[in-house]
């Protein structure tokens, strides 16, 4: 033990010297001189180009589109989201922006992802509309659907995956939530009623209920 001490001492001795002399020949002159990074990178990224132009330029010559996205779906995604870095347009007008109409654009956002929050649109897009360009049937500046969707798979495909594989893959989602026809337009305004009482599950599932005596599990209240 008396040995081990010493020992311990001189490694860490060796070690801390070699840090110092690492930091001496190793970190630049100017690390640290204005925060955690090395001072003299500013002056050289300052004086690259800039690329991006910003929302308020786009919205000096193209205030209809603004107007038209402002009340849209798509009014929290920046134009240079979609159409790409604009400096170069806004300075010469023989630069155009990206128009972006290849099929696997939108799916980027769009197509289906177990990760997103629940009620995002999505789509498979192996099956829907396959191969056409999404702005056949929606307006990028404010996008809608053309027609309201029909199931709650349309937004809710990760709820309705998981109910696929469950005994209750046979029972309409208003079976158990009562769904407004202004959810399908509006349903972050308009939100379906989630079951919290024991009695929207006994309704089935009930010792007394027609469907328990059919072989459905029961359940003792």
């Amino acid at each position: 033990m008396n040995q081990q001490i010493p020992r311990l001492l001189t490694v860490f001795t060796v070690v801390g010297a070699g840090l110092l002399t690492a930091r001496h020949f190793v970190i630049p002159p100017t690390f640290g001189e204005s925060g955690h990074y090395r001072g003299a990178a500013v002056a050289p990224i300052v004086d690259r180009p800039q690329k991006y132009a910003g929302q308020a330029e786009c919205a000096e010559c193209h205030d209809d589109v603004t107007t038209q996205r402002s009340a849209g779906n798509h009014r929290g995604v920046a134009c240079e989201n979609c159409h790409g870095p604009a400096a170069a347009h806004v300075a010469s007008l023989d630069s155009l922006p990206v128009i972006p109409l290849a099929r696997k654009f939108c799916p980027a956002c769009h197509a289906y992802d177990p990760s997103r929050p629940t009620g995002f649109p999505q789509i498979d897009p192996v099956t829907h509309n396959p191969l056409l360009p999404c702005t056949n049937c929606h307006d990028p500046h404010a996008p809608v659907p053309p027609a309201v969707p029909g199931e709650c798979m349309a937004c809710h495909g990760q709820i309705a995956r998981a109910k696929a594989m469950s005994k209750h893959a046979r029972l309409p989602c208003t079976t158990c939530h009562d769904a407004p026809d202004r959810h399908k337009v509006a349903p972050h305004l308009n939100r379906p009623s989630k079951p919290t009482d024991r009695a929207v599950c006994a309704r089935c599932h009930a010792q007394t209920s027609a469907t328990a005596r059919n072989g459905a599990p029961q359940i003792n209240l």
